[in-house]
């Protein structure tokens, strides 16, 4: 009698275990990567908005006093609030600027950024 070549149910059974475990492991990858991608996104988009809010002190007129001011600001479908610090230097015409953005309610910054700015001289 000839003997008979295949695969018995047992070896069927592991090979799909392992297969399992495998999509197992990529799906949590996956996952893992998304959210990655979202955080980045997020610190990107809020780094903007910190960018933003110090170009747009560094221009305005009259320059800010030193002092804190908040603000809230749409980027990218979202909604960003965002708090100004304006500290004075030993320079009297310079002064510290530094920004924290948060996405929405947060409590914890997204982003932060800190710059210098004097006022424009008069024309």
């Amino acid at each position: 009698m000839k003997a008979q070549s295949g695969f018995t149910l047992l070896e069927v059974l592991i090979a799909l275990v392992v297969v399992a475990l495998a999509l197992l492991a990529l799906t949590r990858t996956a996952g893992g990567q998304v959210s990655s991608f979202d955080a980045l996104r997020e610190r990107s988009l809020a780094g903007w908005v910190a960018a933003n809010v110090l170009s747009e002190t560094r221009i305005a007129t009259p320059f800010p006093p030193v002092g804190t001011r908040d603000g809230r600001t749409r980027m990218a479908n979202r909604e960003w609030r965002w708090s100004l610090e304006v500290k004075a230097t030993d320079d009297p015409d310079m002064r510290r600027l530094d920004v924290r953005v948060f996405a929405s309610d947060a409590q914890q910054p997204s982003a932060s950024m800190s710059g210098f700015g004097s006022p424009q001289p008069s024309p």
